[in-house]
């Protein structure tokens, strides 16, 4: 028994060790099946854009029903034409400290559940579709998968938005938006964890 408790208060220190940076890389592998499926995966295996998928989704769905179809169309278009532009111009590295806050700061809207206008919850997915999808066409371009990569991940990105909006916008008793708010918490806290992983030797 006293082992088991042991590693279930190892189980935080391991997923922060699993989702810590290492650097500006583009975290794509080779699937085999091609380079959509490559960038799905890539979506996957980038926790910086996941958790701020996962976290606008939230956001979008404690929103109600429209702002969660804004949020279905705008993200995925925003982050297509950010993703077209980095294709056409790689020429910045991915920043862990931008990526970091994005989720960081969409976690905490999900916490204070505040219930932003649907025209609100349109403009935070299409600033943060931008910000996303412009470092995914410049990491595409840096290994070499380009436009069908960032389409396999633009479609990752309708599919998840799509599923999470819905289950959130559904959810009708109290507790269960507490939960939302919940999941939102873990979000901004990881954010906060790897900020301070970032800046851990700069103090």
């Amino acid at each position: 028994m006293k082992r088991r408790g042991r590693a279930w208060r190892l189980l935080p220190l391991a997923a922060l060790a699993l989702l810590a940076p290492s650097g500006a890389e583009a975290h794509l592998v080779q699937t085999g099946f091609g380079p959509f499926y490559d960038g799905i995966s890539h979506l996957a295996l980038t926790p910086d854009d996941l958790l701020s998928v996962v976290a606008l989704a939230l956001l979008a769905g404690l929103g109600g029903a429209r702002a969660g179809r804004l949020a279905l169309f705008v993200l995925p278009v925003a982050w297509l034409a950010g993703g077209l532009v980095g294709l056409a111009r790689p020429v910045v590295d991915s920043s862990p400290t931008v990526t970091t806050l994005s989720f960081l700061v969409l976690g905490v809207l999900v916490v204070v559940d505040r219930r932003l206008p649907a025209g609100g919850v349109a403009a935070i997915a299409a600033a943060f579709g931008l910000v996303h999808g412009f470092l995914n066409g410049a990491a595409m371009t840096r290994v070499g998968v380009g436009f069908v990569g960032l389409l396999g991940i633009v479609a990752a990105v309708f599919a998840l938005v799509a599923l999470l909006a819905a289950l959130v916008v559904s959810r009708r008793r109290p507790w269960e938006r507490i939960a939302v708010r919940v999941a939102g918490s873990w979000i901004a806290a990881v954010g906060l964890l790897m900020l301070g992983w970032l800046y851990r030797g700069s103090v």
